[in-house]
């Protein structure tokens, strides 16, 4: 027994051995900190107030270490050295003890050297304008900048417009009498300010007035303009719904065109998936008849237009890629203005000469088989040099006075005006116009206001994204010339219109067009005056501005700003 014992004593057991560690780690703790409060009782290793407040700042300071940062490990650390004054530094902490080291965002200031003193190329710097890249861009904005007293009128359909202004725009949100105002004078084409009527006329109305236009037709499920839009992709029309669709589109377009002759309607647009028609009224762009534009033409348009004998023009045709068929056929509506008489039978120019080189081929003994190789490829090089301008703006076609009606009744049994393949087979062309017609739809452009900082100036801003008709810029102009000291507006075209404000603006300079005198001229004022429009349903002012001629009567505006006493700047 007494030797089961004495090796029972021999071995330590677990809660023994565990025991002993903890007392080995509190022994080890109270040796480190009496070992602290000695070393911090001696003067040479105490630390000020002022370095222990650095310190802290420096610790508070510092961000909480990104665990994605590369490591810096290996980068060298900086180190403090606190001294004591007059003694040698016996204290040093590294940095990433305190803080860690941020990577410097800004880079280090470059060097500047000084060279010797050249007092020619000193006086050269004074000589030399120092233009930076801002001044110059602010330069050639205001060389292609105009000032006009008037706005010009931009014929080409446009996509969206912004309004700023330094003051409070029009506001939006109608409340019910200004919804209902704006609404009845628009169809009604009333000016509540120069009628006897309890409309509402706040700045709120007039500018809801504006905003509204009338389409046919209308189908909410498809964007018939721009008519290549992408969500019209895989629509399909059944034979019944494009029957329907197309008696209702005839009826609606002969109506239309009618109030266009009356005069009842200024203008209005037809827009096909293969080329766009704006119809305009006698007096409109300084035309003393109705007449039409159309844009993009192709060979085949033309060609089929020559067969129906409807005469045309092409006011935006280079010169120098003319084509023999379209020049004879200009010559020859010209020369039928001449009087000749009946029963003279003058050949065009052409025939001549192409009769005169087949006979002197012949003379030459050419035989007949390479002739007629001769001939294919002249027409060949004439085909070609004719459909060189096709889908351009320089295809324009201008079909003026009593043509006008013989391209409309073109336009109701043409083939072509429905496309019966691709996008939107079987839906009619789209019919726009500023005033009501038969069968036509209301719509409304919605606008969205918001406040906007730009260059350190706050203004407020009017955005509208749809489909905006010429006459929507002159009449919201009118409307903030009166109530705002200045203004401005961005402008988005859309491309294939551009052409419409080109020819216009062409005719109006061309040396053919008559310039009004004044009110001397009896006949030109009862044409171009306002009195003929006067019943078309727009506002008074906006009837001026689309029959106004002269120089900067018509503009593709893409930046309009108003200061009142100065005039409009436009580019």
């Amino acid at each position: 027994m007494s030797s089961e014992a004495s090796l029972s004593s021999k071995w330590t057991r677990p809660d023994d051995f565990i025991k002993l560690q903890r007392l080995k780690q509190k022994k080890n703790k109270l040796a480190a900190r009496v070992c602290n409060n000695n070393n911090n009782k001696r003067p040479d290793l105490q630390l000020d107030e002022t370095d222990k407040s650095k310190l802290l700042e420096a610790k508070l300071a510092q961000k909480r270490k990104n665990p994605f940062a590369k490591s810096t490990d290996g980068a060298k650390k900086l180190r403090v050295d606190l001294e004591v004054s007059g003694s040698e530094p016996v204290v040093t902490a590294t940095a990433t003890s305190c803080f860690v080291q941020e990577t410097p965002t800004r880079p280090p200031p470059a060097k500047f050297v000084l060279q010797k003193y050249d007092p020619q190329a000193f006086a050269k710097l004074f000589q030399q304008p120092q233009v930076s890249a801002e001044d110059e861009e602010d330069a050639d904005l205001a060389a292609r900048q105009k000032h006009t007293a008037h706005l010009p009128v931009d014929w080409c359909l446009k996509t969206r417009a912004r309004f700023f202004c330094p003051t409070e725009l029009p506001a939006i949100q109608l409340k019910t009498s200004q919804l209902a105002s704006g609404l009845t004078s628009f169809v009604r084409c009333m000016d509540p300010q120069r009628t006897e009527s309890t409309l509402d006329i706040s700045d709120a109305t007039r500018f809801n007035q504006c905003t509204y236009y009338w389409q046919h037709p209308h189908l909410p499920w498809l964007t018939l303009f721009p008519r290549t839009a992408k969500e019209n992709v895989g629509v399909v029309v059944g034979e019944r719904e494009r029957k329907a669709l197309a008696e209702e589109w005839d009826y609606s377009f002969r109506g239309l065109f009618q109030l266009l002759r009356a005069r009842q309607c200024p203008y209005f647009y037809l827009c096909a998936n293969t080329f766009t028609v704006l119809f305009r009224a006698a007096g409109v762009g300084g035309r003393a008849e109705s007449h039409a534009l159309v844009t993009p033409s192709t060979r085949g348009m033309r060609q089929a237009l020559r067969q129906e004998g409807i005469e045309f023009t092409m006011p935006l045709k280079s010169d120098t890629t003319g084509s023999a068929q379209d020049n004879s056929f200009t010559e020859e509506s010209t020369s039928s203005s001449v009087p000749q008489e009946a029963g003279e039978d003058v050949p065009a120019p052409a025939e001549e000469d192409e009769d005169e080189d087949e006979d002197w081929l012949e003379s030459l003994g050419v035989d007949e088989r390479e002739l007629r190789r001769i001939q294919s490829s002249h027409a060949r090089k004439q085909q070609a040099a004719e459909m060189r301008e096709d889908f351009s703006d320089n295809s324009l076609l201008l079909i003026d006075g009593v043509e006008c009606q013989g391209f409309f009744s073109y336009l109701l049994n043409a083939k072509s005006a429905i496309s019966t393949v691709g996008r939107l087979a079987g839906v009619p062309p789209t019919l726009l116009s500023p005033v009501a017609f038969p069968k036509a739809t209301m719509q409304h452009l919605v606008p969205r206001s918001k406040k906007v900082r730009l260059d350190g100036v706050d203004y407020f801003s009017v955005d509208i994204k749809g489909l905006i008709l010429p006459t929507f810029l002159p009449s919201v102009a009118e409307l903030l010339c009166e109530t705002r000291e200045m203004f401005s507006s961005t402008l988005a075209s859309s491309i294939n219109t551009l052409a419409f404000s080109k020819a216009t603006q062409k005719l109006l300079e061309s040396p053919e067009m008559p310039q009004s005198e004044g009110e001397g001229e009896d006949a030109a004022g009862q044409v171009f005056g306002e009195q003929n429009l006067s019943e078309c349903g727009l506002l008074p002012q906006v009837v001026g501005s689309i029959c106004r001629t002269g120089q900067h009567a018509v503009g593709l505006l893409e930046r309009v700003c108003y200061q009142r006493g100065e005039g409009y700047a436009w580019s």
